[in-house]
């Protein structure tokens, strides 16, 4: 018989491993059984979901199903919130800026474009989510006075607030606060709903400007091809034909992708 490698629960990597010894590996563990006793029968039971409404006992179980529901609705809306409350939209607007001024089309394939985006906004999320981590969830998650949940949420707030304030502009959040008739003496007060869409706002118009910024030196590149071309009387050639190797090489030897991850890491510095 095969027999998998044996973990102790004393092992001192992380608390990561310790919380997967006591909730992944049961659930593992029944996994497998399942699969066990699917091949003694010769065939894979199905699973049988129900869904449906019946009558409470109680206060608790109407509350228990409200929670559950919210749950489910907020993890279905986990990756807008994540793409929208972090630099993802700048950074992977800037890259198809990029992209486009180069005029590779498709070069680098978009997931290539979206996987950078998404390790670079890891790198710039980091400090925030670290103080997240530190001052709500462990705080939360610990097995001797653990906080409300309510008070973890309020925690968590704080880095998060911090960061979309620091990288949004005053009148795209003035704007919609006057919208909603809410004022605000400190940045404590900011409500999410008015900050995360002027958040929003305001990186859509700085990667606009960078991608300004961007398209201007390639922009030029083609104008003095068109102009060789159309003096050496070569007017049947298309420019792009010659402007694209100069533009990819010029890009090239001046490091562009180095200088550009630069600058947009250092935009959020």
């Amino acid at each position: 018989m095969l027999e998998g490698p044996k973990m102790t629960a004393d092992s001192p990597r992380s608390q990561n491993l310790k919380r997967f010894l006591r909730f992944g590996l049961p659930a593992m563990i029944l996994l497998l059984a399942g699969a066990a006793a699917a091949q003694q029968t010769g065939s894979l039971p199905m699973p049988n979901i129900q869904i449906g409404m019946n009558g409470g006992q109680g206060k608790g179980d109407v509350s228990t199903s409200l929670q559950i529901l919210a749950m489910l609705t907020v993890l279905s809306l986990a990756p807008a919130i994540l793409i929208l409350t972090t630099a993802f939209t700048r950074i992977v607007i800037v890259l198809g800026f990029v992209r486009t001024a180069l005029g590779t089309q498709n070069i680098p394939p978009t997931q290539v474009i979206v996987g950078l985006s998404l390790f670079l906004t890891f790198f710039v999320m980091a400090p925030t989510y670290q103080k997240v981590y530190d001052d709500a969830l462990v705080p939360y998650m610990r097995e001797q006075n653990p906080i409300s949940f309510q008070e973890a949420v309020s925690r968590a707030e704080g880095p998060i607030k911090e960061f979309m304030l620091k990288h949004t502009y005053e009148s795209d959040l003035l704007m919609l606060q006057q919208m909603r008739g809410e004022t605000a003496a400190t940045a404590e007060d900011v409500s999410l709903v008015s900050l995360i869409p002027a958040f929003v706002l305001s990186e859509l118009k700085t990667a606009f400007i960078i991608g300004f910024y961007i398209f201007v030196p390639f922009i030029i590149i083609d104008l003095i091809v068109a102009s060789i071309l159309m003096g050496m009387g070569m007017m049947m050639m298309p420019p792009v034909i010659v402007s694209l190797p100069a533009k990819l090489l010029i890009f090239v030897l001046a490091d562009g992708w180095s200088i550009l991850a630069r600058a947009i890491l250092l935009g959020y510095s």
